[in-house]
């Protein structure tokens, strides 16, 4: 089944954006990166019409994949809980660094650390995997255990954390403070949907990263010459758990946590235009991240191909990109505790350019060693996890 609604474009501005979910109001955006209007609360969108009346989400954002516009925003700099959704970030960060034909055989210390209640896809020790098989893990299950193998693989978590943080200071995604590799809930593991949508823009720069996450399904070792099949927890991509897939859709990654709820990164290309859409924290559930991510991306290749861009999405540093100042700006008309303390974890200083990339990696061993003190306890593994294993 296709998804083919159509949004007028008859709407008016004016219209209404069901409230956010009441955790609390962010009393601040955690940066401006990208233009001012983006650090601002509420709807962002000029001269064009018709936005969907009721999306519930906590924070959006709408952007085209060639030129980096936004061409709408809600809360685009709120910082948020990114479950899964961060392991874009890990893919930024590590997937160039092995060959897809690379052997590994997995040890127990390879998966020492996973938390309890993690979505797996099914890694154990003493097989022998390829790198491709472990990334389509990664993608398609959103297995934490093979985030950690491949973790290991570079150098340890505590390493891999560290080059995540300076990678996303790269991208200048300064919003983001990085707890695990995996997205899994910790204390003070925060995102927003503007640096999601640079991790994926990023991301899909790069041919593998691209076909991973385009990937429906894949054949997984389960020792010897048995596999089972893995299917893609993507319901946009696959159409699993009765969600229409969206035409044209060519990934990117979703996530759930009990803390975080539901969050997705999507990016689809229609007449030769490819836009991104991320939408965090729907108060709709699990089907609902789908279904606000297809209505936006029907806008904007709709009525959104009038839209005047908002702002953009900054090129990174060591690509060229103009080094942004990090400065919080007040959010008009919040009052009360700062979005980091809203989301749980104390606040965390801003750093860009050099200096705080080096920063970054000196501080994310100390990060990582405390990262089991306070975390709360993951109340359920992704709800996409879900779906059949075939032994062969």
């Amino acid at each position: 089944m296709r998804h083919s609604s159509r949004l007028s474009r008859r709407a008016v501005l004016g219209f209404a954006v069901a409230a956010p979910l009441a955790v609390a109001s962010p009393a601040y955006a955690a940066t401006t990166i990208g233009g001012a209007r983006l650090g601002l609360t509420g709807v962002q969108v000029r001269g064009a019409a018709g936005l969907p009346k009721r999306l519930t989400a906590r924070a959006w954002l709408v952007a085209d994949h060639e030129s980096g516009e936004v061409l709408a925003s809600y809360n685009a700099h709120r910082r948020l809980p990114p479950a899964s959704t961060l392991k874009m970030l890990f893919a930024d960060t590590v997937l160039k660094k092995f060959e897809r034909t690379e052997k590994h055989r997995v040890t127990d210390a390879d998966l020492a650390g996973i938390p309890a209640g993690s979505s797996l896809v099914g890694v154990k020790p003493g097989i022998t995997y390829t790198v491709e098989q472990l990334w389509q893990g990664v993608f398609l299950r959103s297995g934490n255990d093979a985030v950690h193998v491949l973790a290991h693989m570079n150098g340890g978590v505590a390493e891999t954390v560290a080059e995540m943080q300076a990678k996303a200071a790269d991208l200048q995604a300064l919003d983001t403070h990085v707890v695990s590799p995996d997205g899994f809930d910790h204390k003070g593991q925060l995102s927003s949907a503007y640096d999601l949508t640079l991790f994926a823009r990023h991301g899909l720069a790069d041919a593998d990263f691209r076909a991973y996450c385009a990937t429906k399904t894949a054949d997984f070792p389960a020792g010897g010459k048995k596999t089972f099949q893995i299917q893609n927890t993507d319901r946009l991509l696959t159409g699993a758990w009765g969600v229409p897939t969206y035409d044209g859709l060519i990934g990117v990654k979703n996530g759930y946590t009990s803390n975080a709820g539901n969050t997705f990164t999507g990016a689809a290309t229609r007449d030769g235009r490819t836009l991104l859409v991320t939408v965090m924290h729907p108060k709709s559930g699990g089907s609902g991240v789908y279904e606000e991510t297809a209505q936006l991306l029907d806008w904007g290749f709709g009525s959104g191909a009038e839209a005047e861009p908002v702002g953009t999405l900054v090129a990174p540093l060591s690509e060229g990109g103009a080094s942004a100042p990090p400065t919080r700006k007040a959010a008009k008309g919040a009052a009360g505790p700062s979005a980091d303390a809203a989301a749980g974890g104390s606040s965390w200083g801003l750093l860009g350019g050099a200096g705080g990339a080096a920063a970054l990696l000196a501080g994310g061993a100390l990060a990582l060693r405390r990262r089991r003190r306070g975390a709360e306890a993951e109340g359920a593994a992704e709800d996409e996890a879900g779906g059949a294993r075939h032994r062969r």
